[in-house]
Order: C-alpha cells, then structure tokens, then sequence
C-alpha cells in the first residue's frame, strides 16, 4: 500500500529539485510533495512550445500557485529537432531529450541537485521513448520510486486537494498526428484551434486527431454518447478550425492508441 510518507520520504533523498511540471495530476502531486519536503529548495518548470495545447499554461500556473511550489516557465524548441519533426515512433524521445537539455542546464546553473517527473508505475508498460531520454539526463521518478499507480496519484491528490486531481490526460499536440506525417507548427495550430473549438461546448475529455484534411473527434467515454446524439456542433466547430472533414470516432478515446495509425480516407460527417 502506498502512502504520501513514502513519496516524501523518496523526494526527501534530494537536497532540492526541478518538477518538470505540465499542471496534470501526476506531475501536480511530485510538485505539491516537493513544496512540502523542500519547501523553497523545490521549482516547478513548464515547458511552452507551439505543442502545448491552448489553456495549459495557465493551468499549471493555477495548480502551482495553489500547492505553493516556486514555478517558472521556459521555452523549448523541440521543432528545431529533425527527429521530432519527422516524427516516427521516437518523437517522445526527441521532445524530451529536448526538454531535459533544458532542464539539466538550468540545474546546473541554480545549483538544483535533481530532476524530477511525474512518471508513474503505470508508465512504464507503455511505449514511452520518453524514459529513455530521462534516464539519460537522470531525471528521477519519485512517484515510481514510492509505487505510486495512476490510481494512487489521483486518490492522494484528491486528499490534498490539488485542483487537476481529476484532470483528463492532456498530452502534447503532436500526439494527435499519427507517425510519418511531419510535425509543422501549423498543423499544430490547427489542431489546437479544433479542440479549443470542441471544448468550448462543454467538452472536456477530447483529442482532434489529425488525418490530413480530416479531424476525427475522440470523447471520453463520459461525453460520447452526448457528442454522437449531437453530432452537428461538433462537426461544425470543427470545420471552422480548417478541416475539410470531420468524424466523430465511435469508440471511446483510447489514450495512447493513436499515434501508429496511417493516414487514411475516412468519410465526411456533416
């Protein structure tokens, strides 16, 4: 059974820290737990890229704020990366390696003596080049270190009342483009334009996925019945961001089960 004691006691190993820190719950409970062990020896960095989905920013800035951990935000130019923009099955590789480029400069610099992630027990039976890039740098996963699963983090952060504790997952933008297409800042744009679009409805649980001229729309299994009843706000929102077609996806969004596909013709839903 795991125990907040147990994440304090696995952070408390470090004299202080950098969270690298999206404002989701896992990364908000590293955060929260490092405010309480480090106290000012703790801050929380976001990274601000055209990859971050409109509304992200100032939601770490609030989630930061309100678990009282020092919070600064940096540029990152995972664009620039050939492998990012190419964007195979490495993509999350070349956008950490990015990241935590960033990250152990400014350590060194500040004199911070660990990085740390949100990654969580669960994490790890995914596909995620991204851990191989932290291993790299070093970086420390406080919430696998205590054996915190995703479960666990949203129970504690409830406890303590972090207010992304029951946040959706919000990947990175270019997690919406299936791999083999190019990652371009203004596909990126278009996609963001699209779920902004959606979202403004009411909808919270959502992906845009890219498919060329086609955005096809992925609820939550707690919005999908609404979004297909009421398929016509949808499609035009959608529409309105620049697609020339648009599918609601009749499965439930499946985090993660994206990114492999092709692109393919698909029928138009207007």
């Amino acid at each position: 059974m795991t125990s907040l004691a147990e994440l304090e006691a696995v952070i408390a190993t470090s004299s202080s820290a950098i969270v690298a820190f999206s404002g989701g719950v896992d990364s908000s409970l590293v955060a929260a737990s490092a405010a309480r062990v480090l106290g000012e020896q703790a801050l929380a960095v976001t990274a601000v890229s055209p990859a971050l989905a409109s509304g992200e920013l100032d939601g770490a800035r609030s989630v930061a704020a309100a678990v009282g951990i020092a919070h600064r935000e940096i540029d990152t130019d995972e664009l620039a990366r050939a492998g990012y923009r190419r964007n195979d099955s490495d993509r999350c590789y070349h956008c950490k390696t990015e990241l935590y480029d960033r990250l152990a400069a400014l350590a060194r610099a500040e004199g911070y003596v660990s990085v740390f992630s949100g990654a969580n027990v669960d994490d790890l039976g995914d596909w995620r080049p991204g851990l191989r890039a932290a291993a790299e740098h070093d970086v420390r996963h406080p919430l696998v270190e205590a054996g915190f699963r995703k479960s666990d983090v949203r129970r504690y952060a409830t406890a303590l009342r972090i207010p992304s504790a029951e946040k959706p997952a919000m990947p990175c933008l270019a997690s919406r483009i299936p791999y083999g297409t190019e990652v371009a800042p203004a596909v990126l744009a278009q996609i963001d334009r699209a779920e902004q679009a959606v979202r403004s409805l009411g909808y919270q649980d959502i992906r845009v996925r890219h498919l060329g001229a086609l955005g096809k729309v992925e609820f939550g299994a707690g919005e999908l019945e609404d979004a297909l009843e009421q398929p016509d706000a949808v499609t035009a929102a959608v529409l309105g961001a620049g697609y020339a077609e648009v599918e609601i996806d009749p499965e439930p969004l499946r985090s993660g089960s994206f990114t492999g596909l092709r692109p393919i013709p698909l029928a138009v839903t207007n």
